[in-house]
């Protein structure tokens, strides 16, 4: 009787168990279900970015983009070329998604925004992709041009999440976002590192066809700083949470980098940190935009540091050395997209012209008579890096 006792509490225990386990599961399934109709429910009437194309992509569909609900990405690996905050000597776990929402003519990487680039994969594939990255001791999870694919990104973080990611989350973009799809993103991106390539809008309009980038811009710089408030620093130095806003010097174009620095400064303040970077390679021929033909001029990027250390910014990064390379450019070669690759973790970073932060006061880092432009400009009295 004793026996019959003890087989019957441990079977009760077991169907106990066994009820709790199908309960968990059962509630995983309604939320990915639930993630799942959100999900298409946005992308059948696309409006994320500020195309606004509503096109119907859960039906193979194509906007602005290019792409449709399936997610391409053509590079998962540690990257060590972003600002030393978000790099650091780490490197900062960067996915690059396949497709943009701008296009820009000059574009360094021409061949995934353009969609020549990238394998189809999964949701469930890229919460593992995440998880690979912070494997590999990756800084942060860098998501790269991933605008279009903000829903499927946020149900791979919430799966990587409850796995165990737990390392800050980077969205990297061109700009051109819609301030409501970043609102989906609250709670979810720690930093924001978008570019702010135009002030003048007929710029905008020349080199990516969007005439409303500034106003969309600055929309989108208010919410990301909403978001993630003052930067905060750990005490290595990495970033883990905060907004630096990126601005690529055009050649010939100045005038437009000193009023974007202008417009960003009054705007946000110490806010934001600011990133002026003179990295603008022209990697194929223009035959309509000959100006492009050209890197930016020793003389272009000192008129418009210049002006920087002017307006008072002092949060901030510059770039020193020669950083117009197409060395520079990452090979979009599948690289950590599979789950049998091997990531290379290259430092030929240390070797070329790299990112330099700066408290960014003249009278400290910068001289005019130096016969070396870029040896005269090194980072002095940088807080928390």
């Amino acid at each position: 009787m004793g026996d019959s006792q003890i087989s019957s509490r441990g079977k009760k225990k077991g169907q106990k168990r066994k009820v709790k386990v199908n309960k968990i599961q059962t509630e995983e399934n309604k939320d990915k279900t639930l993630r799942h109709d959100t999900e298409s429910c946005i992308l059948e009437d696309c409006s994320l970015c500020p195309r606004n194309c509503h096109v119907d992509r859960t039906a193979g569909k194509t906007g602005y983009c290019g792409m449709d609900q399936k997610v391409k990405i053509a590079r998962a690996a540690l990257h060590m070329w972003e600002e030393p905050c978000i790099s650091g000597t780490r490197g900062s776990g960067a996915v690059f998604f396949t497709g943009c929402n701008l296009r820009c003519c000059f574009c360094q990487n021409r061949e995934i925004a353009i969609g020549d680039s990238g394998l189809e994969i999964t949701e469930e594939r890229l919460a593992e992709i995440f998880l690979e990255l912070q494997e590999k001791d990756a800084a942060n999870i860098n998501l790269v041009t991933g605008t279009h694919y903000i829903p499927q990104i946020i149900a791979a973080l919430d799966c990587a999440k409850k796995h165990g990611l737990n390392i800050p989350v980077v969205y990297n973009c061109g700009g051109y976002e819609n301030t409501e799809t970043l609102k989906l993103l609250d709670g979810y991106v720690d930093i924001y590192l978008p570019d702010y390539k135009y002030a003048e809008s007929e710029l905008a309009v020349k080199f990516s066809h969007a005439n409303d980038y500034p106003e969309r811009a600055m929309e989108a710089v208010n919410e990301m700083v909403r978001q993630t408030g003052m930067p905060q620093f750990d005490a290595e130095g990495y970033m883990k949470r905060g907004t630096i806003v990126r601005h690529l010097i055009l050649p010939g174009h100045t005038r437009n980098s000193k009023k974007v620095l202008k417009l960003l400064h009054k705007t946000f303040g110490k806010q934001i940190y600011i990133s002026i970077m003179n990295q603008y390679t022209p990697v194929f021929e223009q035959k309509e935009y000959t100006e492009l033909n050209r890197c930016v001029t020793r003389r272009e990027y000192e008129k418009v540091l210049d002006y920087a250390f002017e307006l008072g910014i002092e949060n901030g990064f510059f770039q020193d050395g020669e950083t117009a390379r197409e060395s520079f450019i990452p090979a979009f070669d599948y690289e950590g997209v599979r789950k049998c690759h091997k990531i290379k973790n290259s430092h030929k970073w240390k070797e070329a012209g790299t990112f330099v932060p700066a408290r960014m006061k003249k009278k400290n880092i910068y001289k005019k008579d130096s016969s070396s432009f870029y040896s005269s400009l090194y980072p002095i009295n940088m807080n928390k890096i």
